[in-house]
């Protein structure tokens, strides 16, 4: 109930409170937040993994990196999709706009079900050379 009032009814201030709840990130060297698409953030006014990595990111006195990778397929929300349909959804959706040679990154998301999207994410990710990505997500559906 609380991701859904974050994310479908703007209750910033929720943000906030996630991220204080995450214990102490593993060793990383930058935190990322899931992208959205661009069509995506103009319909929904922000992008709630951005609202959590902010705070998340201060706190653990490491860096943001908001532009590094972009979403370049606008895909269909993945919790409208059955699991295998959500794999093949997210298939080339990222896109590295820097190299991250060596970088241990934490990636920020709010909700996990299947994990698809934090895997295609990775794989963008170390494929532009990250030695490393750690997934931070506030909840995961059952």
């Amino acid at each position: 109930m609380l991701v859904q009032a974050l994310k479908y009814r703007h209750r910033l201030a929720l943000a906030g409170f996630f991220a204080r709840a995450f214990d102490a990130p593993p060793a990383v060297d930058l935190m990322m937040p899931m992208p959205l698409h661009p069509a995506r953030l103009r319909e929904r006014g922000f992008n709630q993994a951005v609202e959590i990595a902010r705070p998340l990111a201060r706190a653990a006195g490491l860096p943001l990196d908001l532009t590094g990778v972009v979403r370049i397929r606008a895909t269909p929300p993945q919790a409208s999709l059955a699991h295998d349909a959500r794999l093949a959804n997210l298939r080339n959706a990222f896109a590295a706009r820097r190299r991250f040679d060596g970088l241990r990154i934490a990636v920020v998301d709010d909700v996990m079900t299947t994990g698809a999207s934090l895997e295609a994410l990775a794989r963008c990710l170390k494929a532009s050379g990250a030695a490393a990505v750690h997934n931070l997500i506030v909840a995961r559906t059952l």
